[in-house]
């Protein structure tokens, strides 16, 4: 249950409840608040309106039963008013349209009033901001004028009007912080899981010493914690399992290295032997059989050195110093050393090579060692086509040397097919230089492009 309450799900599914609850709170509160502010509302308006119509009938009433229209009387009547209605402002305009009595009036009115100017200020106070009645003086006697008053609407508001209008954009303004509030707090929540994702994604990304990748901190106990200890679980394995590999490889390497020594002795001891039988007079069946065995502990021999020179390539330990090289000139006196082995073999071979523009970089015996293994696999195991050709390719990106023979192919079985350590050197080799190769085998020959791009 600890270990639930510390999950990633749990927060999710508190920010989930609380946002449900607090939409329910705020229905509630929403729904409370708009049914109590609208029934007083109506009953406010109905206060309002009761309000308005008990002014304006007053006023009719009130003007109507002036009898005696002097200033002093009209003035006495605004006062009486004014009494009861301390913001409100009045005036008299007479039957000649003449501005005679004003009482706490702000605006400038016109001293004499047409009709149209009458007429247009009927219209703008009409249903508007103060709220204006209009009565004749005496009745319907026009020619004694009319009186008008004027008070600001927002004086006859009821308390609750004045509340909904101060605080109902502070209500509705606190409504939208708390969503905005559920929202960045949800956005911090998913930014934070982000966050330590892309740190994980960062850090199986970057590679230590060992080339493996490093090991994050785990700062929390939850989905995300778990995948990190998993992580770094896994990493630990991996170290482990390269340092046993890393000791594995050691011994192998000892291994080899001893077979390759104790093996080396017996070889010279035959080789030594089958040199002087082969210096004697002997039956030719003898003769063929001591050339036979001259030519399996050469081959034994051949195959002791690529051993040790692969396991000397895996180690990183074989001596590389490149160096710039008219590489033309140079397989050329190579080739010269293979001529006799090949012409012994009934080989054609086929020279057509021209000069680079560019020098290759590269190491002489490292290519000694490459045209070695290629061309002894060609002797080999190109046996039935009799025919190797050497020569140049150039583009605009790249220059090749290429070796083409007419056997069956690598594809082919054959009795000298070993376990490919040559080719694996010459790749291993080809890398190191930093150049690329190409094979492309067929049961009519075999091509094979070392390329140098610059």
């Amino acid at each position: 249950m600890k270990r639930f309450f510390r999950s990633l799900l749990a927060k999710y599914m508190l920010i989930i409840i609380a946002a449900l609850l607090f939409i329910q709170v705020a229905y509630f509160i929403v729904v409370i608040l708009i049914t109590g502010i609208s029934h007083n509302l109506e009953t406010d308006y109905t206060v309002e309106e009761t309000k308005y119509t008990t002014i304006e009938e007053n006023w009719h009433d009130e003007a109507s039963q002036l009898q005696d229209v002097s200033a002093a009387s009209i003035t006495q009547f605004f006062k009486d008013w004014k009494a009861d209605y301390p913001d409100a402002a009045m005036f008299w305009v007479d039957g000649d349209g003449k501005l005679r009595e004003q009482l706490a009036v702000d605006e400038n009115l016109p001293t004499q009033w047409t009709p149209s100017y009458t007429a247009k200020f009927i219209k703008a106070r009409y249903d508007n901001n103060p709220f204006t009645v209009i009565a004749f003086v005496g009745g319907e006697d026009e020619s004694n004028g009319f009186i008008v008053f004027e008070i600001p609407r927002e004086v006859l508001l009821t308390p609750s009007q004045k509340t909904f209008n101060q605080y109902g954009m502070v209500f509705v303004i606190g409504i939208a912080v708390l969503v905005l509030l559920f929202i960045v707090i949800s956005f911090l929540f998913f930014r934070s899981i982000r966050k330590r994702l892309l740190q994980l994604q960062d850090a199986m990304e970057i590679r230590d010493v060992d080339s493996l990748p490093v090991q994050i901190q785990v700062r929390k106990q939850d989905e995300i914690g778990q995948l990190e200890q998993t992580f770094n679980q896994m990493v630990q394995e991996l170290k482990t399992s390269k340092e046993r590999e890393q000791e594995e490889e050691g011994l192998r390497r000892e291994l080899i290295a001893n077979l390759s020594h104790d093996l080396r002795t017996p070889l010279t001891k035959i080789n030594a032997q089958t040199f002087k039988l082969a210096k004697k007079e002997l039956p030719p069946d003898v003769q063929q059989s001591v050339q036979t065995l001259t030519a399996s502990v050469q081959n034994m021999d051949g195959l002791i050195e690529n051993l040790m020179s692969y396991t000397l390539l895996m180690a990183s330990k074989y001596k590389l110093e490149r160096k710039e090289m008219d590489i033309i000139r140079f397989t050329r006196r190579y080739i010269a050393s293979w001529y006799p082995a090949f012409e012994k073999a009934g080989f054609q071979f086929e020279v057509d090579m021209h000069p680079f523009d560019h020098q290759w970089f590269v190491d002489p015996n490292w290519m000694h060692r490459i045209y070695d293994n290629l061309l002894q696999n060609v002797l080999r195991h190109a046996a039935n086509g009799k025919y190797v050709k050497m020569s140049t390719q150039s583009t605009d990106s790249y220059d090749a040397i290429v070796i083409m023979d007419k056997g069956n192919g690598m594809n082919e079985d054959s009795d000298h097919k070993g376990a490919g350590i040559g080719l694996s050197i010459v790749d291993k080799m080809v890398k190191g230089l930093e150049l690329e190769w190409k094979i492309d085998s067929s049961a009519d020959g075999t091509t094979i492009k070392i390329i140098n791009y610059y």
